[in-house]
């Protein structure tokens, strides 16, 4: 009633003396109590049906994200999915470079994103159509990516097959590090079908890794930029304009550039995995310098317990604070308690240690 009731009714409960929470009995009061009511009702369902087209905008972008989350978990589309990242990828640096014609910064993205270079030479890159720029491009990324599955079994089957051969009975599911070298991911792997896959299984597993945890860090962001974007688009009712609409819009651009990322993201860390390992040479050069440390080491902490010839103070040894003491008089009483006068006791023996007594001795 305050909000959607008129002044009139509520000039005439002030003159029937009505007041809060007192029982309405008269008919036009009831009457307008409804109305208010079904006023109140149409709001809301208003509030509800703005929101549900808000939320329908969500949901479209939502499907296409849960869609390519089922096929990681599963695993049964996801290597064409890979392959579709990857061609995109591809794609959108040829679009993006070709159309400025900068050939050095095409070959640098190929390095930052693939780890490849340029199939194309730079003549080639300006004059040829885009699309067999595409296709060559695309076919090297393919075998490269190939040769680096290829190389990760080989590196791990060794391995995880002595694993299997002992501790099958044990283990079920291992887990292996695999690094872009920025990020390790801990790659979750079946111990059984990646032996009897010859390493192949693991791959598979670091593919699902990869498009899980990239796909997850991508639309947790993606949802805060729409939560501020819903925020935003409001104030576009000023300036007589349709909220919904701009925020169709914009929400469109921004889910096309996290799509565009994630791809990107997925393919440069697929493209750059490795099982991390020690080079010999550097285990060698760590165990040489930690023989060093321990040798110093032990040399400091012998010559806090030995002096150098010569009555000299070696340099690694502990400097102790010097402590001053009061003098005690020639004809004060000895501090050791003999009752004897200093100079005759105490006294005595520091003048004949002194080197001008040994002097004169």
């Amino acid at each position: 009633m305050r909000i959607f009731g008129s002044e009139r009714i509520a000039g005439i409960m002030d003159k029937l003396g009505l007041k809060d929470g007192e029982m309405i009995q008269h008919p036009m009061i009831t009457k307008s109590i409804e109305r208010a009511q079904k006023k109140v009702e149409e709001n809301n369902f208003g509030i509800r049906k703005r929101l549900l087209e808000y939320d329908d905008v969500m949901n479209s972008q939502r499907e296409v994200i849960y869609k390519k989350r089922r096929h990681a978990l599963l695993g049964e589309r996801l290597s064409v999915d890979v392959a579709n990242m990857m061609y995109d990828v591809t794609e959108n640096l040829v679009d993006n470079y070709q159309k400025d014609g900068d050939f050095e910064g095409f070959d640098f993205d190929l390095i930052r994103s693939f780890s490849i270079d340029s199939p194309v030479t730079s003549q080639d890159f300006l004059k040829e159509a885009s699309n067999e720029i595409i296709d060559k491009v695309y076919a090297k990324v393919l075998d490269t990516y190939k040769r680096k599955e290829e190389s990760i079994s080989q590196q791990a089957y060794p391995v995880l097959k002595d694993v299997y051969e002992r501790m099958s009975h044990v283990y079920e599911n291992v887990v292996v590090p695999i690094t872009d070298g920025l990020k390790v991911f801990q790659v979750v792997t079946n111990l059984k079908a990646t032996a009897e896959s010859e390493g192949k299984e693991l791959s598979k597993a670091y593919e699902k890794t990869v498009v899980l945890a990239t796909i997850d860090d991508a639309w947790k962001e993606h949802l805060r930029e729409m939560d501020e974007l819903k925020q935003s688009v409001q104030n576009a009712t000023y300036e007589q304009k349709d909220p919904l609409l701009i925020y169709k819009f914009e929400s469109f651009e921004l889910f096309k550039t996290m799509i565009s990322k994630v791809n990107k993201d997925v393919v440069s860390t697929l493209m750059k995995g490795h099982i991390p390992t020690q080079d010999p040479e550097q285990v060698k050069e760590a165990q040489r310098r930690r023989q060093v440390e321990n040798l110093r080491t032990s040399k400091s902490d012998f010559s806090q317990y030995s002096s150098t010839g010569g009555g000299g103070q070696d340099k690694n040894q502990r400097t102790e604070p010097v402590r001053v003491d009061k003098k005690v008089g020639r004809n004060d009483p000895c501090p050791c308690g003999s009752g004897k006068k200093y100079k005759y006791c105490h006294g005595q023996q520091q003048a004949a240690g002194s080197p001008d007594a040994r002097q004169n001795a």
